[in-house]
């Protein structure tokens, strides 16, 4: 029950009702006996400032943002953290409690993504990885790729000139990593894969009501030796994970990233472990019974 003493946090984004970050949240929250509460909080963009301002006046612990706010939120904050500087947006709001209230921008994205994959066991040093896409999710990725000493990242994108200026943002700061852009389609995603250890999906390409969508030719199977991540979480098995799991391959959903994510920020906000596997198997719950209910 919310009393005088809950704290807050929640998201703000436009829209937000389709988001798993209230079940995860709060569900961690009750699992750890926790007065506090996540509330989905959509905001139009003409008042992002205002409402990130209403939210320390009002006494918030802190937020995430969503799309399409994540740059957005920048004029209304205090700081940013290096990560959400690097990848110019924010995903978690940390309100400070002192009397000036300062809300500080962070991004756990680049984090979240290489918690899924050391989950999985797979370090990120060495590897050979193609990233399909430009957006927002695709340079959380490649900065978490760059700065972990992968070797190759090479970013796939329908817009060559969108996947060129991601390679341009980020050539600075790789140090060993080669990074280079190539057209997406299907005969060039076959071909560079060949030769890669690691293949991300940071497009909406498959995902609801799109279920049927995949980033890979229907024809042709994914090679065995590629290990599979789409950052697509609902659907919890999207088609590209279907055909990777059909070819023997190794599939990342893209839950674990959301989850691990959100843990950061978890912990960010309540100084407090997050307890990842209740926020996964909340998540997996409420995915299945969405299904279920489309049927």
């Amino acid at each position: 029950m919310i009393d005088e003493h809950t704290q807050l946090v929640g998201l703000i984004g436009w829209p937000v009702e389709y988001s798993l970050s209230p079940v995860m949240h709060n569900a961690a929250f009750a699992a750890l006996e926790m007065n506090w509460c996540y509330l989905p909080l959509p905001v139009p963009p003409q008042r992002v400032e205002a409402a990130v301002s209403g939210l320390a006046a009002f006494g918030f612990r802190g937020a995430n943002v969503t799309i399409p706010h994540k740059r957005a939120v920048f004029s209304a904050l205090s700081s940013l953290s290096p990560q959400a500087e690097a990848l110019g947006a924010v995903n978690t709001l940390l309100i400070e409690q002192g009397d000036d209230r300062a809300i500080v921008g962070e991004n756990t994205d680049a984090a979240g993504f290489l918690a899924a994959l050391s989950g999985e066991g797979l370090a990120v040093a060495g590897r050979r990885a193609l990233v399909v896409g430009a957006g927002g999710a695709a340079r959380a990725v490649v900065y978490a790729l760059v700065e972990n000493g992968a070797h190759t990242v090479v970013i796939l994108n329908r817009s060559i000139k969108r996947a060129h200026e991601l390679v341009e943002r980020f050539r600075g700061n790789a140090q060993r990593a080669r990074l280079r852009a190539a057209a997406l389609n299907g005969p060039n995603l076959v071909l560079l894969s060949e030769d890669g250890d690691l293949l991300v999906n940071a497009t909406p390409v498959g995902m609801r009501p799109n279920v049927d969508r995949s980033i890979w030719p229907a024809e042709i199977p994914i090679p065995f030796h590629l290990t599979v991540f789409d950052l697509v979480y609902n659907p919890y098995q999207t088609r590209l994970l279907q055909q990777t799991r059909a070819a023997g391959a190794r599939a990342i959903s893209g839950l674990e990233m959301l989850v691990q994510q959100g843990a950061r920020s978890f912990e960010l906000w309540t100084n407090r472990q997050a307890p990842i596997d209740v926020m996964r198997e909340a998540c997996v719950q409420h995915l299945a019974y969405q299904a279920e209910g489309e049927r």
